[in-house]
């Protein structure tokens, strides 16, 4: 299996987006004053050269015009093999039509990394860490766009192995991701803000994000994914448009008891889903953690989401909300969902410690998802200016 590599790391922001996260609706970018070709440092689009230097040169030389406007690493036609690189701010990586990014396949190539601050340590196992094909840190205004050009991972790996994940905008603020086709093991897009004491003390937050026309195929997770590492809080987040298909799950929420912070203010909408073993899921159930020292206190808040007007073929399970004793989910709306379930409909929806509401739903969600049911208000959380909510959805 093939899954693309890439990870934007700590205030990441593009001036495709707007000073709420909104991906400006036909606005073309703004042309940077300074571009270059990795060509002109070397790069050999070949599909064998390793072209790491040749494109890290190019960024440090670029990183110069950071305060005259900004400017454009060109990437032309050809198959760029490289090891992973670090973008710089006010940056755009543009990649031309039948441009392929090629992650390299051999370890060497792949620096091994201190932890984050907001995880303490790597996810899989303590101390370091692999970093990403394509990352930043601490960055400001990057765009990465192109005519249709391709980053390849050339990761290839048992559909269930972990942490194999696309895109993941972590602790990053005012974030546009669209019009892409995103195919990985893990999570395709993954919203994250740092783990349990350690993304608590960090706090810095997932914020003002919008994805939108994107494509998402995830063999053991999900279209798109928020948390589980969501201590800093993730919030004011808009999806829309979206296709997800032959996919475990298609959108997910994932916390659980030590985490901390919050998710909320939470719009989808606009998805249309295929082949997909479960539509909707949020649970407080997911139990890992960095280390022993996590406070059993520190529980998530989990509030104000909104599904409205998607689409489920070929469905297995509708939806799963398990949240927290002692901090259930709330005001979880559901609004002109449809799935078509190819298993049994009674046993669609699976509900715990969560309250919500719910209107022209398919198959009838769960008492607790039901307006009359759960006493819960019909004011559902909605992405709109200048009031952020509405009634009756």
């Amino acid at each position: 299996m093939k899954r693309l590599v890439f990870l934007l790391l700590l205030l990441v922001s593009s001036n495709a987006a707007d000073y709420n996260g909104e991906c400006k609706y036909d606005w073309p970018l703004i042309p940077r004053p300074h571009s270059v070709s990795v060509t002109e440092f070397g790069a050999v689009g070949d599909g064998k050269t390793i072209n790491t230097v040749a494109f890290q040169n190019a960024i440090f030389y670029l990183k110069s015009f950071a305060d005259k406007g900004g400017a454009q690493l060109y990437v032309p036609a050809g198959r760029w093999l490289i090891g992973c690189i670090n973008l710089t701010s006010h940056l755009t990586l543009f990649l031309e039509k039948d441009a392929i990014i090629l992650g390299s396949q051999d370890y060497i190539h792949w620096d091994v990394v201190e932890p984050l601050p907001s995880y303490g340590q790597g996810l899989e196992v303590p101390g370091r860490r692999y970093r990403s094909l394509i990352s930043g840190q601490n960055l400001t205004d990057v765009v990465i766009t192109g005519n249709n050009g391709t980053i390849d991972g050339q990761v290839y790996s048992p559909p269930d192995s972990p942490y194999t994940s696309g895109i993941v905008p972590d602790s990053s603020e005012h974030v546009c991701i669209e019009n892409s086709n995103i195919s990985t093991g893990y999570d395709a897009v993954a919203l994250k803000s740092g783990w349990d004491e350690y993304g608590i003390a960090f706090g810095r937050p997932t914020t003002n994000l919008h994805i939108r026309r994107v494509r998402l195929q995830s063999f053991s997770g999900s279209g798109v994914a928020f948390g589980s590492e969501m201590s800093g809080g993730i919030s004011n987040i808009l999806v829309e448009h979206l296709h997800v298909y032959n996919s475990l799950v298609g959108i997910e929420l994932k916390t659980a008891i030590g985490r901390g912070g919050y998710m909320q203010d939470i719009f989808v909408s606009d998805v249309y889903m295929e082949n997909v073993r479960q539509g909707i899921e949020a649970t407080g159930q997911w139990n890992s953690h960095p280390d022993d020292e996590f406070d059993p206190d520190a529980l998530p808040v989990v509030s104000d989401i909104t599904f409205r007007d998607i689409v489920g073929v070929n469905i297995s399970t509708a939806g799963n909300f398990l949240g927290i004793d002692e901090m259930p989910f709330t005001s979880i709306c559901l609004s002109n969902v449809s799935f078509s379930i190819n298993s049994d409909p009674s046993l669609s929806w699976l509900c715990a410690n969560v309250l919500g509401s719910s209107i022209n739903v398919s198959p009838e969600p769960c008492p607790q998802l039901l307006s009359s049911s759960s006493g819960a208000s019909h004011d559902c959380f909605i992405f709109s200016r200048p009031s952020s909510r509405v009634s009756d959805l």
